[in-house]
């Protein structure tokens, strides 16, 4: 069985009278990447904010590498690499500079910073800005820079929030490679509120919405949490509509027009066999059939209530 690095049990925490996060649960393993999925105010940097020790929680328990968070801060932080939504990132530091200071920070031994500072350079793609200074590199370098950071003292549990925020469709593509590449030796929780990021580079994902998690799952549950409720057809001799909406199962049709039509349906089961088995029976001479399914975006809506 895989190992758990993070273990979350029953996380609340309150602003004023105002609860931000309301009994989470939830476990990551030590490999692959964790997607916290939420709209903006949803709770996820309240809930990321305790787990990286950067706020005490109201309720509720926090384990890192089986060390509780909050009776021993210190040694379970030496687990946690974090990379807020802006890198802390020093402008006037070199790359080699900042990341032996960030190494040091972490309290590593002296002896380890130099080979801890290159393997991290080699692994964010910046040994050669080793010596340029970082208020000088762009920002999907600047991104770099801050993941470098988080794994200076090779910590097995990575926090990464919104890593991709701001950056134009390449550099997007090498951090999400990056992230992948981190995730086959760390696990990483990766914040947004941004889907095509989870789908791109997620395993697991959990969703906050109004401070209590409403889905745990695999993207692919995620993905397939909504059921189709329609499907496509092509039929070369259809009849009218009236005819087809009496069909069994079938609560409307749509002429998408070119011999092409959706129905709308209450039970997918075998739906679509039944739709082909009926067409070959009447002669409508059926060409594609197809399910349709909802887009990310209408099942985060569905999930969120907004739907």
């Amino acid at each position: 069985m895989e190992e758990v690095i993070v273990r979350v049990e029953h996380l609340s925490h309150r602003y004023s009278v105002d609860w931000a996060i309301r009994d989470i649960n939830f476990e990551v393993k030590s490999k692959g990447v964790f997607g916290l999925l939420g709209s903006n105010g949803a709770g996820k940097s309240t809930t990321m904010n305790i787990i990286c020790g950067v706020l005490n929680q109201t309720e509720g328990n926090v384990w890192i590498n089986n060390i509780n968070l909050r009776e021993n801060p210190v040694e379970a932080k030496k687990f946690i690499g974090f990379l807020p939504q802006r890198p802390p990132l020093y402008p006037d530091m070199t790359v080699e500079e900042y990341l032996t200071y960030c190494a040091n920070l972490h309290l590593m031994e002296t002896g380890e910073v130099g080979k801890a500072v290159e393997r991290a350079m080699d692994r964010c793609g910046v040994t050669h800005f080793r010596s340029r200074l970082l208020g000088n590199l762009s920002g999907g370098y600047q991104q770099r820079i801050g993941i470098a950071q988080a794994i200076v003292h090779h910590p097995k549990f990575v926090v990464l929030d919104e890593p991709t925020n701001g950056l134009d469709p390449n550099q997007i593509v090498e951090i999400r490679n990056l992230i992948k590449e981190l995730a086959v030796d760390h696990a990483v929780m990766l914040s947004t509120h941004i889907l095509p990021e989870v789908q791109a580079t997620c395993d697991e994902i959990r969703m906050i919405e109004q401070g209590k998690v409403v889905f745990s799952g695999t993207i692919d549950d995620f993905d397939n949490y909504v059921a189709p409720t329609s499907f496509t057809a092509t039929l070369g001799n259809a009849p009218t509509n009236d005819v087809l909406a009496t069909l069994e199962g079938i609560t409307k049709v749509d002429d998408l027009g070119d011999h092409h039509y959706r129905f709308h349906f209450t039970d997918p089961k075998d739906i679509t066999e039944k739709m082909i088995a009926i067409s070959v029976a009447k002669g409508w001479q059926i060409e594609e059939i197809q399910l349709e399914r909802l887009s990310l975006d209408e099942i985060f809506a569905r999930l969120s209530g907004k739907k």
